[in-house]
């Protein structure tokens, strides 16, 4: 159920971490070190490497001899440096602070959807129609809105697919830049965690990681497509209004004492 949950969640613009941190809670399920929920992460980055194998291995070869593919990936390097960055100074604090307090998720959950709404309604003219050919100041600034992802409730997804649209992306090729910068930045993320946690691992965990991985794998397979299809005929705004129904769902548990803060 975690995997799924991970899955489902991680590419669209609702907060994987958060959704992971409450779906836990609510299943009494207890993962010291964070082992687990950092371990599954690798089914979603291997899910989208797979979805995009073709254009990835296409990118690759072209890296050397092709000018476009070279531009590309300089673009995603660039737009991955501040989430790298912001990362190395912040995740202690932030995995020790926020992510034990349901109600800065709430908060998170609702800021973030009523900024999807106005992003929809005041957002400039598209400029760019393909992913690839993102200018190198866009990823960065891209890149710059990822950063607020470390706030668990923001949603990696849904702050580099926001500031895609504000520096002039069309939806659907916000979302591929969303996703072709989910490689680097998600493959660097597990490493750092697993790393620093490669002392919790014992062979007892090995077929529970495996499950939630696999799940997750498959379960991220699963929404790449259809949702590139039902933002580029529905937009952003049915997320919207999710987050910020369940943000405020999320504060009225609280406030009843269902849920401690």
């Amino acid at each position: 159920m975690l995997g799924v949950v991970q899955g489902v969640t991680e590419f669209l613009p609702v907060s994987s971490t958060a959704h992971l941190l409450l779906a836990e809670r609510l299943l009494g399920h207890s993962d010291p070190g964070g082992v687990f929920t950092v371990t599954i992460q690798l089914g979603s980055i291997l899910a989208v490497m797979w979805a995009y194998r073709g254009k990835l291995a296409m990118l690759l070869r072209g890296i050397l001899s092709d000018l476009d593919s070279r531009r590309f990936a300089v673009a995603i390097t660039l737009a991955t440096i501040p989430a790298l960055i912001a990362g190395a100074l912040l995740s202690s604090w932030v995995k020790r602070v926020l992510y034990a307090s349901p109600r800065v998720f709430a908060v998170a959950f609702i800021l973030g959807g009523i900024v999807m709404i106005i992003v929809e309604r005041v957002r400039p003219v598209p400029t760019v129609l393909d992913a690839e050919r993102t200018s190198w100041p866009r990823a960065f600034a891209i890149g710059v809105c990822q950063t607020l992802a470390l706030i668990p409730g923001v949603s990696r997804s849904g702050a580099t697919i926001v500031g895609g649209m504000m520096a002039g992306l069309d939806r659907p090729a916000a979302a591929e830049f969303s996703f072709f910068l989910a490689m680097p930045t998600m493959t660097a993320a597990f490493a750092h965690d697993l790393i620093g946690m490669r002392h919790a691992l014992s062979p007892a965990l090995g077929l529970e990681i495996t499950v939630g991985l696999v799940m997750a794998f498959v379960s991220s397979l699963l929404v790449i497509r259809p949702f590139l299809f039902f933002v580029r005929r529905s937009g952003f705004a049915p997320f919207a209004w999710y987050r910020i129904a369940v943000g405020g769902a999320i504060l009225a548990a609280v406030a009843a004492g269902w849920m401690q803060a």
